[in-house]
């Protein structure tokens, strides 16, 4: 899915945009589906792409939404991140490359991964 940051900066809100397409980090604990337990899947807030399932999401306690795994392995795209001084693998929308957030090897799922989201990245789709 290939847009002008233009055409990115039009749909987005602000912090939408920073986060998205800036590969900003919201606050840890500000976002609205840290603590969401319910029936439901959660799609890329960029192109509405389904990424994660509720099952697979854990409380891990480090203030963003965890998931133990996305829907599919080719739905996210993984870069190595230096930024900051620190080295993590970022994870990205495989449709839009919106930035999600980072994925974690330190997961207690059977994955053992642990897939940091941004809530303002996401959005939830509730089930039945």
């Amino acid at each position: 899915m290939k847009k002008s940051e233009k055409d990115w900066a039009s749909k987005l809100t602000s912090e939408e945009f920073k986060i998205l397409r800036e590969k900003g980090t919201e606050p840890a604990f500000s976002g609205k589906y840290d603590k969401l337990y319910e029936k439901g899947d959660y799609v890329c807030k960029g192109c509405g792409e389904k990424l994660f399932e509720g099952e697979s999401k854990f409380d891990s306690g480090c203030g963003w939404p965890s998931f133990s795994k996305p829907v599919k392995d080719e739905t996210l795209e993984e870069t190595l991140d230096t930024s900051g001084g620190r080295i993590r693998t970022e994870i990205t929308c495989a449709k839009c490359d919106g930035h999600m957030g980072h994925v974690f090897d330190d997961g207690p799922t059977p994955t053992g991964k642990r897939y940091c989201v941004n809530s303002v990245s996401i959005e939830f789709k509730k089930r039945d």
